[in-house]
């Protein structure tokens, strides 16, 4: 198995705010509990029980993700783009001889739709993972590097004893990224390949 560069997906290779704003303001339709869609937009990155535990009573939160997850293939998957350099971002991993894995806290079926609906193409997808949860999955898949904009990325790269990327086209500012340990900060995607060449290069060979 060759190496691989992992990828984390909300907010890394997707902006999927248009679209998850969508579904939360379907959600709230269904159910009839307010969630405010542009705060909950703003904070991406945790587990979809973390932020429904915010509006839903606990009683309440396992139907509430249920329903959401039903919600968002109509609703947020559409309005969903491609965050600057994706696409540019996994030609140049895969240029290099190297395999492109995406490393999700999103339900896996919700990922691959996203994937499939902007072009974007992974050799593996693990999904429902978080922070130290991630860590598993980076090693199984032979991640040599991974990239991701929360700080709970960083905390997966450093668990799975790999350097951490961060874009800062998430919720984490780039001091933040740095604090939590990562080896390289880019303001997004569009720096990656000419990173990824140069300290690809001088670690040795892909396979």
């Amino acid at each position: 198995m060759s190496a691989a560069v992992g990828f984390d997906l909300d907010m890394t290779l997707i902006d999927s705010r248009p679209g998850i704003r969508a579904a939360y303001r379907a959600l709230t339709e269904k159910t009839g509990v307010y969630v405010d869609a542009d705060l909950a937009a703003s904070r991406l990155g945790p587990p979809l029980r973390t932020e429904l535990g915010h509006w839903f009573p606990p009683e309440q939160l396992e139907e509430a993700v249920t329903t959401y997850r039903a919600l968002y293939p109509d609703h947020a998957v559409a309005p969903t783009v491609p965050t600057p350099g994706a696409a540019e971002a996994l030609a140049a991993v895969r240029e290099l001889g190297l395999r492109v894995v995406i490393v999700t806290s999103k339900l896996g079926r919700l990922a691959a739709l996203h994937l499939e609906h902007l072009g974007l193409v992974a050799d593996e997808l693990a999904g429902d993972l978080f922070a130290e949860g991630k860590a598993a999955a980076l090693t199984e898949h032979g991640v040599r590097w991974y990239v991701g904009d929360h700080v709970a990325d960083m905390v997966a790269a450093h668990t799975a004893g790999v350097p951490g990327i961060g874009v800062a086209t998430g919720p984490c500012s780039p001091d933040e990224l740095r604090d939590a340990g990562a080896a390289y900060v880019l303001s997004d995607l569009t720096a990656f390949p000419a990173l990824l060449r140069q300290i690809a290069v001088g670690s040795g060979p892909a396979a």
